[in-house]
């Protein structure tokens, strides 16, 4: 089996005008959003993914963010490769806004193919960046989603003779397709396809507006078999199974996806297992109204809050000691908001409890009915 690595090191010898776009392009743009280009990268430059990998290759790594241990390889492969050397990266962006619990970060590239591809970073390891992330269960058009559209209308203006694609990972992906759904209109008819790998869907206020539906035609989702985050909310569009060595929650990280030629390797469906936390999470928000959920992740983000951490990196570092002190900010918060919280987690593991039972029962059913048919065959 391969990954994305494998495929630039197989095919970076084809450079985009000799074989077109495709689906292994989008993932591998889509995690370049991710390297640590803040460091190497100056304002407003415009410059080759070659010279920046070799500003990346000859740099202190430990003066670097590098979020997951696989993009050093990555980068320095694309670096090398002509497919992903040529292309040219322009206008970064990474900005946390703590005041309106914002983290926004997104890169552009122009493809040798002369198009353009937008890509949009996921949820990094900030504290507020996964705030961020649970305020999607209540809140529709985030500060990070309206930056994405205003983005992308931008580069397209200063860019106006050239098509468009864009794309993200995780919370990028929520946001290329919100930057697709809210663009203007000539914006919209320049777009070729939105790629959106394991990302979250929508709340019901936008999935049934006349531009959701007119825009996810071109939105290409993929997710891995047993997805939790790109399973979240709801989607309309087509989603495409893709096959991962990992297991559970860790089948995220994209470099466990399967890779065969240009393409991924494809399931037919997600796992039962899948389907079962899907289930569960939706059950569990929909017992919820929205101001009880806003409340709840509130109050919690507030305790985590307390240990002056600004990383999931910083929590675990002084893990014992902010324990500590998250359980001694618990301690203090008031009566009904500890019955709210208390409350809120008794009802997820009652719906957990009732779909496991749901689910023992027709697999028993799902048995039985097997084994009768055998025997009548």
């Amino acid at each position: 089996m391969a990954n994305i690595i494998d495929y630039v090191k197989w095919r970076g010898d084809f450079s985009l005008t000799e074989s077109e776009f495709n689906e292994i392009d989008s993932l591998i743009l889509n995690r370049f959003s991710y390297f640590p280009l803040d460091s190497i990268m100056k304002e407003k430059e415009i410059i080759s993914i070659k010279e920046l990998s070799d500003r990346f290759e000859k740099a202190n790594k430990e003066e670097l963010e590098i979020l997951w241990k696989d993009d050093e390889e990555l980068f320095i492969e694309m670096g090398k490769s002509k497919r992903f050397g040529e292309i040219i990266a322009l206008e970064n962006i990474n900005k946390i806004e703590i005041a309106i619990e914002e983290q926004f970060s997104v890169v552009t590239l122009i493809l040798p193919d002369d198009t353009i591809y937008v890509s949009f970073r996921g949820t990094d390891n900030t504290l507020i960046g996964w705030k961020e992330d649970f305020n999607m269960s209540f809140k529709s058009h985030m500060e990070s989603q309206i930056d994405a559209k205003e983005y992308l209308e931008n580069i397209a203006q200063k860019y106006p003779n050239k098509k468009l694609r864009l794309g993200g990972h995780s919370k990028g992906g929520n946001l290329a397709v919100y930057a697709s759904i809210f663009a203007n209109s000539e914006v919209k008819s320049r777009i070729i396809n939105v790629y959106n790998d394991d990302g979250p869907g929508f709340h019901e206020d936008i999935i049934n507006t006349e531009e959701y539906k007119n825009a996810i035609e071109k939105v290409i989702t993929y997710i891995p078999q047993d997805s939790i985050f790109g399973m979240l909310l709801n989607h309309e569009e087509e989603v495409t199974v893709v096959q991962s060595i990992q297991k559970g929650v860790m089948e995220h990280d994209v470099y466990s996806w399967q890779v065969m030629g240009n393409n991924f390797v494809v399931l037919n469906e997600v796992t039962n297992g899948s389907k079962f936390i899907d289930k569960t999470i939706k059950n569990w928000l929909n017992s919820l109204d929205l101001h009880t959920r806003e409340q709840v992740i509130h109050i919690i983000f507030e305790i985590i809050n307390s240990t002056q951490a600004k990383t999931v990196e910083d929590l675990r570092l002084s893990l014992i000691k902010n324990a500590r002190i998250i359980l001694s900010a618990y301690s203090h918060i008031e009566n009904e908001d500890k019955k709210m919280i208390m409350t809120t987690i008794t009802a997820f593991f009652s719906i957990v409890k009732e779909n496991f039972k749901e689910e023992y029962v027709n697999n028993i059913l799902t048995s039985f009915r097997r084994k009768i048919d055998g025997k009548n065959s």
